[in-house]
């Protein structure tokens, strides 16, 4: 399946939660929160009084109850807006 987002949507990919923390305590299934950073899969075409200011490959960190989950087969994703996109991680 191949996502193309409308307007201005983004479509995002979760990054791999930390199974550990960084005093070494490992984190079991429900212990971890959503993660809020993710990598920016595709990009909507905007809209004529919003231009899109992230493009794909980046890394970004978004609001933690925001946008729609979608699965394929073993990935999932998250289209949200891009207002929702609080910073892009360099």
């Amino acid at each position: 399946m191949k996502l193309i987002p409308l307007g201005d949507r983004v479509v995002l990919q979760h990054k791999e939660p930390e199974m550990t923390t960084k005093s070494g305590i490992v984190l079991t299934g429900t212990k971890q929160e959503k993660p809020q950073e993710a990598e920016v899969i595709a990009v909507g075409p905007g809209l004529p009084d919003i231009k899109m200011e992230v493009s794909v490959g980046q890394k970004v960190i978004y609001s933690k109850f925001s946008g729609m989950s979608v699965k394929d087969g073993e990935e999932e994703y998250v289209i949200v807006r891009q207002g929702d996109i609080l910073a892009i991680v360099e």
